[in-house]
């Protein structure tokens, strides 16, 4: 449930005639379940015999009060508590009209008119398991006013039949969002924007439209002459937010309803205005909800981002002039001359929490100077001037301008009640920074935020993503004017392209960038795409390796990303920092792996680093189903024509090893095509092949038209066998995410392997159980390519690059030991390998054995135990970068 529907259901509870049931249809709210509420309803079992008064074990002892009384029978019942070895978590005494409550746990109390209960909901919220400190972590403030601009945005849809975007109701929410923060926040008059729609307008929304329009105009004038008495007192606003004509919209009684219960239920003062860019996301359409960088991000993520790139070292600085005033008027003054940049702002998160924060620092320097000298004035330092962005998205941009002026309107009001002064003007609105409505990879940097040498300026934010599988004509053309017609732009993320901007933009060592990230660009086939050229003029000075990006927007999308700092490759930067989980790590260099050590990349190699023997292609039929049978198919084609039995064989790719299941196809060669091409089944399905291969665009396969009874690119043809005992092991091609380990094994020589698995023909046992290893796992992780979120396994990039040392006959034995009780516990506990490698439900059994496996494995690395993947995957780079230096030490697996 929604945290707006608990308050709304306390809206309805709180307006009753009848408050008999009050209090169980409190609990009610609060999913106390109903077998309860209905026993306690029926004194079973309420713990007081008391008239008036309900006891139930654990969660409440509630009384009704006599006007006039409620004090004293307030204090009756702590008394009655304060007796009890176990007490309720909350006391609630009320005349319905007050409440006096209190919390026995965190002793809070509340006392507040019965009206206002609903304001309070979050006071009880332990009854639902949620402790009220860790919901405040959240801003409950933010969360409700994105869920009731949500909900307002929907009914206006409906009511006004828009079915796509409308810019129209776009600019009314800004406005709205504006007036609200207005009225409570001294700009207007408190409540003179609700309370005339509540009482100025009909109760059906019919003259709202109305009321709007003339407002509207009328903040937007700088005369009063001929307005209406009720519109005369709200002031000229400026910044262009109202010179716009209002678009008609229709109201009913229910969207007005909601407009008030905005005004009325949320206190405006202490919503955030990066909240807005969470709004936006919670009313845009399902389509642009995710749309590129227009989500919202929570503070807590920003300031991983801001902390280490520069607010780390601006406080470390105010720690060293703590006691100076020369360099305190020196910080104060470079604090006014920095430069912040986002290239991706969306509604403005990035750089409202950023100008928050050095108006905060700005404001105990201030703060600190006054104690080391009582004749310190207030001259302004930081200004918004110095706030920079681009966003494509024009509704975006508004609000990222309207949310960086509240910032500003908040920070005021902050520094007026620390110095009792007014210091600066509210109305009419000024310039809120350098916001640019443009396309950030065909706009020059420079132009929207220049600088010169000795200029400090920070570059961040949160790009959009999207793989190069995902991206349109408008993305490829966007990577090609960054990276050039003649490169590999159309392989690499399109966050990419923010990356490389952001090191071209860089020409002194005063210039730094961190970027938000998906991971993908510090893994697999990413690596060696992007970072060889931002390697050139680039260093990465610090970095959070992959974590949850969790936001509060309405639909909460969590992504896996990691964050990446750049310095310019010239600042000597002794120290970087490298952030993984909980931890900080300092270290001297970190790689594009986001590991500790040199800048290693992995590239793709045509034989095995490690001595392994060569792994192979499974076979690719490229036709149009012609050569693939059912199960069932085949059982009825050998009814009819028994001597096809010898010519279709057992077809297995990725999904059918994972799962368990299996398929036939004819396997066939110039030679064995003669021996049945007159039969009629061979003749119809040679034809769909032929037809199918036809109508490729490639020629290679139109080519292979005139061999339809084979496969177009055929495996190792001296394994298959029908009558060979011999196994070979299979890797999936792609493999989900949600599996620790990558399911590998084994297969007879009688099945045809198709393309969508990897096959090492006729291989040791041993080779099984080191590719099922935790350090293989952890290679493939680091440097695999990614189809959507899968692992996309390889040869050429996992497998051949994948550094193992030579080990001694006893090890290997060891390691084949290992594996081969994995294969027999796979086989004893039965079900799908897709079952068993479920990451949240694999077997005990099975995951101990593994464990003893990856043990095994990892003494052949070092006698010390692997504390972390990183820690293994530094280790690999490093004994990598040693045998792609010394080819002659490469590993002797044969």
């Amino acid at each position: 449930m929604a945290i707006i529907d608990l308050q709304d259901r306390i809206i309805e509870i709180v307006n009753r005639e009848d408050q008999s049931d009050f209090l169980y249809d409190l609990l009610d709210v609060y999913d106390i379940p109903k077998a309860t509420i209905t026993r306690l309803k029926n004194g079973n079992q309420n713990l007081t015999k008391s008239p008036g008064e309900v006891h139930l074990k654990n969660k409440i002892w509630f009384k009704q009060a006599r006007k006039g009384n409620l004090f004293d029978s307030f204090v009756e019942v702590e008394k009655q508590v304060a007796e009890l070895s176990a007490k309720p978590r909350y006391v609630l005494v009320t005349d319905f009209g007050r409440i006096l409550a209190k919390d026995t746990k965190t002793q809070e109390a509340l006392d507040i008119k019965f009206e206002d209960l609903p304001q309070y909901f979050d006071f009880f919220l332990a009854w639902k398991g949620i402790e009220k400190v860790d919901f405040e972590k959240e801003n409950p403030a933010d969360i409700k006013a994105a869920e009731r601009f949500a909900r307002l945005y929907d009914v206006l849809r409906k009511e006004n039949s828009i079915t796509e975007n409308y810019k129209g109701i776009d600019l009314f929410l800004i406005r709205l969002l504006f007036c609200f923060f207005a009225e409570d926040t001294d700009i207007f008059k408190r409540n003179s924007f609700t309370n005339p729609i509540k009482t100025l307008t009909e109760e059906d929304g019919s003259d709202l439209n109305k009321f709007f329009t003339d407002l509207f105009i009328v903040l937007d004038k700088t005369e009063r002459e001929g307005v209406p008495s009720y519109l005369k007192e709200f002031p000229f606003v400026n910044g262009q937010l109202f010179t716009e004509p209002h678009e008609e919209l229709k109201f009913s009684s229910k969207s007005r309803k909601l407009i008030i219960e905005c005004g009325e239920l949320l206190n405006w003062a202490k919503i955030n205005p990066d909240i807005f860019g969470s709004m936006i996301q919670a009313v845009a359409t399902e389509e642009s909800r995710s749309h590129l960088g227009m989500h919202y991000t929570s503070v807590p993520n920003i300031m991983k981002v801001i902390k280490p790139l520069f607010l780390d070292e601006l406080y470390e600085a105010f720690e060293k002039a703590y006691d100076n005033m020369d360099k305190l008027n020196l910080l104060y003054e470079r604090i006014g001359k920095i430069k912040f940049f986002d290239p991706a702002c969306g509604s403005g998160n990035f750089l409202i929490i950023t100008y928050k924060e050095l108006r905060r620092l700005e404001i105990k320097i201030l703060l600190r100077q006054r104690e080391l000298s009582e004749y310190i004035m207030y001259l302004p330092s930081v200004t918004l001037d110095q706030f920079y962005g681009i966003e494509i998205d024009d509704f975006a941009h508004d609000v990222a301008k309207l949310s960086l002026w509240i910032a500003e309107h908040q920070m005021n009001m902050e520094l007026e009640e620390i110095f009792n002064d007014k210091v600066r003007a509210t109305l009419p609105l000024q310039s809120a920074g350098e916001i640019r409505c443009a396309n950030a990879l065909r706009v020059d940097w420079n132009e929207v935020c220049p600088y010169t040498k000795n200029e400090e300026v920070y570059i961040f934010g949160n790009p959009p993503y999207l793989g190069s599988k995902k991206q349109n004509p408008n993305h490829k053309e966007d990577l090609m004017s960054v990276y050039g017609p003649k490169s590999n732009y159309k392989q690499v993320d399109y966050i990419a392209g923010w990356f490389q901007l952001a090191a071209n933009y860089i020409k002194d060592d005063l210039v730094r960038v961190a970027f938000v990230s998906t991971n993908s660009i510090c893994q697999g086939e990413q690596v060696e795409l992007i970072w060889k050229r931002l390697l050139e003029n680039t260093q990465i000075s610090f970095a959070y390796t992959s974590f949850k990006w969790n936001n509060n927007a309405k639909k909460n999308a969590g992504v896996t990303v990691i964050v990446v700092g750049l310095d310019s490759s010239d600042k000597n930067v002794k120290t970087k920092r490298l952030y993984i989980g909980m931890n900080e790590k300092s270290v001297k260099h970190i790689t594009p792996y986001l590991t500790e050590g040199e800048d290693t990349i992995v590239s793709k190699l045509e034989k095995s680093i490690s001595g392994f023997p060569k792994m192979d292609f499974g076979s690719m039929p490229r036709d149009g189903g012609g050569l693939i049978f059912s199960p069932e198919e085949r059982e009825k084609v050998i009814e009819s024509y028994p001597e096809l039995n010898p010519y279709i064989w057992r077809y297995i790719g990725a999904d059918e090893f994972i799962n368990n299941t299996f398929r036939y196809c004819l396997w066939l060669n110039s030679e064995t095509y003669e021996e049945i091409k007159d039969n009629p089944i061979v003749r119809d399905r040679m034809e769909i092949v032929r037809q199918a291969r036809l109508s490729s665009k490639a020629k290679s396969t139109q080519n292979a038209a005139k061999t339809p009874y084979s496969f177009v690119q055929r495996g190792p043809e001296y394994f298959y066998s029908k009558d060979d005992k011999r196994m070979s092991v299979i890797v999936p091609a792609f493999s989900s995410e949600n599996r620790f380990y990558v399911p590998i094994g084994i297969e007879k020589s009688s099945t045809i392997l198709s393309n969508k698995v990897y096959v090492i023909p006729n291989a040791e046992i041993s080779l099984l159980g080191i590719l099922s290893s935790r350090m293989h796992m952890t290679w493939m992780r680091a440097v695999a390519g990614r189809l959507e979120t899968r692992y996309g396994y390889s040869s050429g990039i996992v497998y051949n690059t994948f550094p193992f040392p030579s080990i001694s006959t006893r090890r290997k034995q060891e390691i084949e030991a290992a594996a081969l009780d994995i294969l027999d516990i796979r086989e004893e506990l039965g079900g799908t390998l897709a079952e068993l490698y479920d990451q949240g439900k694999m077997p005990m059994d099975l995951k101990l054995a593994h464990e003893k496996l990856d043990s095994i494995v990892e003494r052949a690395y070092r006698q010390k135990v692997f504390e972390t993947d990183e820690e293994r995957l530094e280790a690999l780079l490093k004994i990598y970068q040693e045998m792609l230096n010394n080819r002659s030490n490469h590993g002797k697996y044969n």
